[in-house]
């Protein structure tokens, strides 16, 4: 199995991207009343979006950056046709 292949992120639109982070998201009880804007920005080795985070309590912040970083591993935005 090529290398590259195995650690390649999925394509996934934007409302796919929102709709995973706020599942993700509501399924840990800490983290269920977080809000978030996804950003694209330029194309990086890292990805080609990230999230801000809102509303979020202290308690709350670690775990919801564990979730956004676990995403953002394996999605990067799809290019629009």
């Amino acid at each position: 199995m090529d290398f590259e292949t195995l650690f390649a992120k999925t394509p996934a639109t934007l409302d796919e991207i929102r709709a995973r982070v706020a599942y993700a998201l509501e399924r840990h009880p800490l983290c269920r009343s977080v809000q978030f804007d996804i950003v694209s920005m330029p194309r990086t080795p890292k990805g080609n979006w990230t999230i801000s985070l809102k509303s979020v309590a202290p308690d709350a912040l670690w775990e919801a950056s564990d979730i956004v970083a676990d995403i953002q591993d394996a999605y990067e935005l799809a290019v629009a046709a």
